[in-house]
């Protein structure tokens, strides 16, 4: 009767536990370095800086990535030498108006109203009325004027600038002269072609007189 060593097998586990032990005391070793590096947690003191804060203040200059201010037309409403500019920094388009049109009634109609008279909703409630934007001293004033006014705010009214992207701000000032253009417009800004329809009934005029004639069916005294 033949008789099997066990002898390889014995050290085929102790080759096997030795290797496992490498790898473990390997793996510790690189957790130690990697996973305990210095560092410093939010707000802690440090001792290598003589005002003793490990957050490090932006060098003097430094610009976030897409916030370069290069352009004072366009982020400050200015000139070069400080004056307002009198013209929109970029074309004005149909989507441009529109979208002055939603911007100017989500943030400015609850003080100015939707026509710009200052009779909006807290103003009806008692807050400090803003200025008609159809007075004649405010609709002189330049378009920068206005964009100014939105980013940095005036008297009680609070600057949007942390609110209103750029573009947005200068699509309600689009509005805005839209507005006053659409309260205190003269014949002549109308094009000839089109004077003739000023006198010309409105649908909606037309359906109000044709509901309320006598053969509309309503009930007659």
């Amino acid at each position: 009767m033949l008789r099997t060593s066990k002898r390889p097998g014995r050290w085929r586990q102790a080759l096997w536990a030795g290797l496992t032990a490498m790898l473990l005391a390997g793996g510790a070793g690189c957790k130690q370095k990697m996973s305990y590096q210095p560092r410093y947690d939010p707000l802690e003191r440090s001792e290598i800086f003589t005002d003793r804060t490990s957050a490090r203040p932006a060098p003097a200059g430094t610009v976030a990535r897409g916030f370069l201010r290069d352009n004072p037309g366009l982020f400050l409403g200015r000139k070069e030498n400080g004056d307002y500019v009198t013209e929109f920094p970029f074309p004005i388009t149909e989507a441009v108006m529109k979208r002055g049109q939603e911007r100017f009634t989500i943030y400015c109609t609850m003080c100015h109203g939707f026509s710009g008279y200052g009779d909006g909703m807290i103003v009806q409630r008692g807050f400090s009325p803003p200025p008609s934007l159809h007075n004649p001293e405010t609709r002189e004033k330049s378009v920068g004027y206005y964009f100014s006014v939105i980013t940095n705010g005036y008297g009680a009214m609070p600057g949007h600038a942390h609110q209103i992207p750029v573009s947005d701000r200068w699509a309600i000032v689009a509005y805005v002269r839209a507005l006053q253009l659409s309260q205190n417009a003269r014949l002549e800004d109308v094009p000839a072609a089109h004077r003739k329809d000023l006198d010309a009934p409105t649908a909606a005029a037309q359906a109000t007189t044709s509901a309320s004639g006598p053969h509309s069916g309503g009930t007659h005294r």
